[in-house]
């Protein structure tokens, strides 16, 4: 019997969102400062798209506090209330680094169990082939 929330869909997506949401938004960020709004549009181009907003607002607090961005309020913008617009941070800038180190190894994995999986499905041999 599969459990809640692993194997397809589920919680497990989510879970595995939110291991790049970190790199992606501080990525984004890297580009130019932002707000939320463009931001959450944004993460689309990393199959991001269809994430809670309050997990990427909540994402950005976290990141606020640990001082990988800052934010300010806009109020020059001509329409709507001041929305608040993130920037990174120096610091911010050395994470985004480290992640993108540990994502490269982690590529490197993925590859290798991959090809060991496409090796020995073309071998043919074992019971579920």
């Amino acid at each position: 019997m599969r459990r809640r929330g692993r194997g397809r869909g589920g919680r497990g997506r989510a879970r595995r969102a939110v291991r790049i949401l970190e790199p992606a938004l501080l990525l984004l960020l890297h580009y130019r400062p932002a707000h939320g709004y463009s931001l959450l549009e944004q993460l689309k181009e990393f199959g991001l798209g269809d994430l809670d907003p309050s997990m990427v607002y909540r994402a950005l607090r976290d990141m606020e506090e640990k001082g990988w961005v800052i934010s300010t309020w806009d109020e020059k913008q001509a329409q709507g209330p001041p929305r608040r617009v993130y920037r990174l941070t120096a610091l911010g800038d050395e994470v985004l680094g480290g992640h993108t180190q540990g994502l490269q190894q982690a590529r490197g994995m993925i590859d290798r169990l991959l090809d060991a999986y496409s090796h020995h499905m073309e071998e043919g041999e074992g019971e579920y082939h």
